[in-house]
């Protein structure tokens, strides 16, 4: 008897397209179970979107220095990854990197764990989220993949985010690959996530939180780690950060894992006995 088939669904949301495949469960299943998770995006984008005027981000950026505002769980959970990953990267990632352009320093912000609540320290907390948001969300979605007993899945966001988890039955993993589809550097992943970021699609939008200014060479990053919204921050803090800089920071990462390429030479940073992710020959 054959394998049941790996099926894919489709969702467009936070200006992007999301991507869910899911194996080893009959097709009408693995459908209800994508809805569910597709629903869980919409529901996500509302509260964390900067341009729907009454997310929690937007009501966020009203604050004045002192006041507070009570979140729900899942803002706050993903501003607790924003501040891990803030310390993590030592300031190269953060999401208001862009407040530079229309206030003379960084705003600061606290959370107040006791009160689910954010308070607002210092300048306007204008909040982008959309180099960690999509993560953040395929992470929530694996979450009710694995509810619903959908373990070997895919899930993709615009092509940059790929969250894995366990793989196909008679497979090493998912086939993720670095760059174009036709990548010569092709990994089996499997419960894990792998993150892209580059200028060439979007040109000049990375921008350095520590000076305001845009992203400094022509290169791409890819992190791997085992989440998608630490993946997607890593990616992006590597774009503003020289090769030292990201050796420093992946000394404290060791479930991370970080290429460059900035067109003519790969550079690899990290642990390379990382679990759960093996090259085609089966070697990392």
């Amino acid at each position: 008897m054959s394998e049941p088939a790996i099926h894919i669904f489709f969702h467009h949301a936070m200006a992007t397209e999301f991507q869910v495949r899911i194996a080893g469960q009959e097709k009408t299943y693995a459908s209800q179970t994508a809805q569910e998770a597709f629903a869980l995006v919409d529901e996500l984008e509302s509260r964390l979107s900067r341009f729907r005027a009454d997310s929690e981000i937007s009501q966020i950026a009203q604050l004045a220095p002192g006041e507070k505002l009570r979140l729900g769980e899942p803002v706050f959970a993903c501003l607790e990854i924003v501040k891990k990953m803030e310390l993590a990267t030592r300031g190269a990632f953060s999401i208001s990197a862009a407040a530079l352009q229309s206030q003379p320093m960084q705003p600061q912000w606290t959370l107040l764990k006791k009160q689910f609540s954010i308070r607002c320290d210092v300048g306007k907390l204008e909040f982008d989220l959309g180099a960690i948001g999509k993560g953040f969300a395929l992470d929530r979605m694996a979450e009710v993949l694995r509810e619903w007993d959908c373990k070997s899945f895919l899930l993709v966001a615009g092509g940059s985010s790929i969250l894995t988890g366990d793989a196909p039955a008679g497979a090493g993993g998912w086939s993720c690959g670095l760059g174009d589809d036709n990548s010569p550097r092709c990994y089996w992943l499997k419960n894990g996530s792998l993150s892209g970021s580059g200028l060439a699609v979007k040109g000049q939008h990375i921008l350095d939180p520590r000076n305001g200014k845009p992203a400094r060479w022509q290169k791409r990053a890819w992190a791997l780690s085992e989440t998608a919204a630490e993946s997607d921050a890593l990616s992006t803090a590597c774009m503003v950060l020289d090769e030292k800089e990201i050796s420093g920071i992946m000394q404290n990462l060791s479930g991370s894992f970080v290429w460059l390429h900035d067109g003519h030479e790969w550079k690899e940073f990290g642990d390379r006995r990382l679990q759960g992710v093996k090259t085609a020959s089966g070697k990392f």
